[in-house]
């Protein structure tokens, strides 16, 4: 009975000790001494190289300790495996099955700690993700970063695997481009220098940050309205406009309301020539994993041809996307057997918005449908997006990859205009991968001084990554972290913009004046501007947040200068007291000099009608 009671005491013991030595904390550095190295194969990829560099370097910058990167584990002292390779030294048995390209694994066994991912990118988003959630990095914009300082880092046990559900994540912000940002908040897509290109026609992956996922061929002459970039109307019109739009009775190369029509998609001649010209580009632009062939940018019909056999088609298919999409089917055929691993995109824009009632999509044909008609302060579900809800949904039923263009960058027509949809960012990318979206183009005005760009930009990348994340936890996040003392008085007006359009229940679309939004009332900018300046009076004695936060007042002191006289009039009838300056003068006075230390261009932005 004795040696039995020893035994139960030693196994609950052990069981004790062990569960104890799982659990202990890796200690990473300790009072700015490095207590591991990081390790990565001898054969390591470019983009696993890179991430250990950056390892390295930021855990140097949180830590004041130099991380040396060798290939071997040294006996008795902990280390950072970065890559599928280096993970095996801690468990022969370490696998990056089923992550894709950028599936992401952070794990502890014993000593050590693995950051792994699938190639060529999931290494470097495991390290990133680590920096971001372990050690505090946070890189708000392609300048300005918020590094910690942690004399002493240790983790706990940890065992994280991740797979996005997203294949592509881009945006054109501005600045968003930067490689480092982009790789470190894991954007992807075209419009991301994440390439080398030497000036002539030989561009690129860079590879040490994994290379972009969507390419496009180097000279797209109308972005992603690719048919004139492989059928240009300069070159074939006047030899074959039969190859163009019949619109009205006539062929044309332009319509009534726009400068560019669209082709005549049932053309077989004009088929044979756009996969002649789609193969001389590719094989131009090796880089290339997309070919644009979608219509011209445009605003709807008449654009579209009305020749008897489009029509035909278009009859038959209920829309004019079934003529569109046979086009297409035709075109991506053409260039599977020379290209196949290339994907044919197609744009659902205006009149092809509504989906064909019987042809479906190759597998390498990429439908990316656009939301432009959508009201963005409200999700994509709300019954007035009921549109674009029917055709997400029909879409997506017919379509193996489907792709959105979305517009939730701000005002188009006034970029500087407040744009009240951040409370939705979160919950129409968790509508649109529910309906098995599998990449999104988030559009910006390409210009400085789009209202809170920045805010934007880091908020969609992480939803974007991770489409489970908090929304609003995320919009604090980065405005505390960004305008720091400021920060709870920037989310008062942010609170207060949002509040008013809900109220006033209008369309928030993309590019309506000032003069038309019910909201930006005098109570309402009254308010904005009172939480603004609380802002600044509280980040007063620190330049950097204080900088940031005179930004962030650029929006309501352009409307007041463009509503001035209205809102003296509304004033007339308020309860409050007038908050701003005396004259439009003084407003300018102010404006000016800060606007343009942020790059915003105030030609044609007039502070007054």
């Amino acid at each position: 009975m004795k040696c039995k009671k020893l035994f139960l005491l030693a196994s609950v013991l052990s069981l004790f000790f062990g569960i104890s030595d799982c659990a202990k904390a890796l200690t990473l550095a300790e009072n700015g001494t490095a207590r591991v190295s990081i390790v990565i194969d001898k054969s390591a990829s470019a983009p696993q190289r890179h991430a250990a560099a950056e390892l390295a370097s930021f855990l140097r910058q949180v830590t004041g300790g130099t991380f040396e990167i060798r290939h071997d584990i040294i006996p008795g002292k902990g280390s950072i495996l970065v890559g599928p390779a280096a993970g095996k030294l801690a468990d022969p048995n370490f696998s990056t099955e089923g992550l894709g390209e950028e599936g992401i694994i952070i794990r502890t066994v014993g000593d050590n700690l693995i950051l792994a991912g699938g190639e060529p990118r999931g290494t470097l988003y495991a390290v990133y993700t680590f920096l971001e959630d372990y050690a505090g990095c946070r890189w708000w914009t392609a300048t300005e970063s918020d590094i910690p300082k942690k004399a002493t880092l240790a983790v706990e046990n940890l065992n994280r695997r991740y797979v996005p559900v997203l294949e592509y994540r881009e945006t054109d912000a501005y600045n968003s481009s930067d490689p480092d940002f982009s790789v470190r908040n894991k954007y992807n897509g075209n419009c991301h220098r994440l390439f080398i290109d030497d000036g002539l026609s030989n561009v690129q992956q860079d590879m040490q940050r994994g290379g972009r996922k969507a390419a496009f061929i180097r000279n797209q002459k109308w972005s992603g309205h690719g048919m004139w970039t492989l059928i240009p109307p300069e070159v074939y019109f006047n030899d074959h406009p039969e190859w163009y739009t019949l619109i009205n009775g006539k062929r044309t190369a332009s319509t009534p309301n726009y400068p560019q029509s669209s082709l005549c998609l049932t053309n077989e001649e004009m088929l044979r020539e756009m996969i002649k010209n789609a193969k001389l580009a590719l094989g131009w632009n090796p880089h290339a994993t997309l070919i644009s062939v979608a219509q011209t940018d445009d605003a709807g019909p008449p654009e579209h041809c009305e020749c008897y056999k489009c029509m035909a088609v278009e009859k038959e298919e209920e829309s004019p996307a079934g003529v569109l999409i046979h086009f297409v089917n035709d075109v991506a055929e053409g260039l599977e057997k020379d290209f196949p691993n290339v994907s044919v995109v197609t744009l659902a824009y205006h009149y092809t918005q509504k989906p064909p009632k019987y042809v479906k999509p190759r597998p390498s044909v990429i439908v990316q449908l656009c939301s432009i008609r959508c009201s963005y302060s409200v999700p994509f579900e709300d019954d007035i997006n009921k549109e674009f809800r029917d055709d997400i949904m029909g879409w997506s039923k017919i379509c193996n990859r489907l792709y959105i263009w979305d517009y939730p960058g701000g005002n188009f027509s006034y970029p500087l205009m407040p744009q009240p949809n951040l409370r939705v960012l979160a919950s129409n990318i968790r509508f649109l991968v529910a309906n098995g979206v599998k990449g999104i183009f988030q559009e910006f005005p390409v210009v400085p001084g789009v209202e809170f760009a920045e805010l934007r930009t880091w908020v969609l990348a992480k939803l974007m990554w991770d489409p489970s994340l908090d929304n609003q936890k995320l919009i604090e996040e980065f405005v505390n972290g960004y305008y720091g003392p400021g920060g709870k008085d920037i989310i008062s007006y942010i609170n207060l913009m949002h509040d008013a359009i809900g109220a006033t229940g209008e369309k928030l679309g993309i590019g309506a004046s000032f003069d038309e939004r019910k909201f930006l009332s005098f109570e309402t900018l009254a308010g904005s501007w009172q939480h603004l300046r609380n802002a600044e009076a509280a980040a007063k004695a620190e330049p950097l947040f204080l900088r940031r936060v005179k930004e962030a007042q650029l929006p309501v002191m352009w409307v007041v200068g463009m509503r001035w006289d209205d809102l003296q009039k509304e004033k007339a009838s308020a309860k409050r007291d007038w908050p701003f300056s005396d004259s439009v003068a003084d407003i300018i006075k102010e404006f000016v000099p800060i606007a343009a230390a942020k790059g915003i261009s105030l030609d044609g932005i007039p502070m007054t009608p």
